[in-house]
């Protein structure tokens, strides 16, 4: 994974950044991450992922559990 290194970072960004971080319980590396891809709009393509995937599988028909043989499920799996 590619490392970035900031010089001449101001100091009140800098405890900015750390308290942010110490209230979210992240390191200081960790909430950066998170913040530069809030301000690249990355963060959105997460949760439209997650949103969408989460559509799909509420979309999705599954059978009753009582309906279900767990036996015959796992033997299923053992054969394969």
């Amino acid at each position: 994974m590619p490392t970035l290194q900031v010089r001449d970072l101001p100091k009140d960004i800098y405890i900015s950044l750390k308290m942010a971080a110490s209230k979210e319980n992240r390191s200081i590396a960790q909430q950066t991450i998170i913040l530069l891809k809030e301000a690249l709009g990355l963060h959105k393509n997460n949760k439209l992922k997650r949103q969408a995937l989460l559509e799909k599988i509420c979309q999705k028909d599954y059978p009753p559990s009582d309906k279900i043989d767990s036996i015959l499920l796992i033997r299923e799996d053992r054969e394969r």
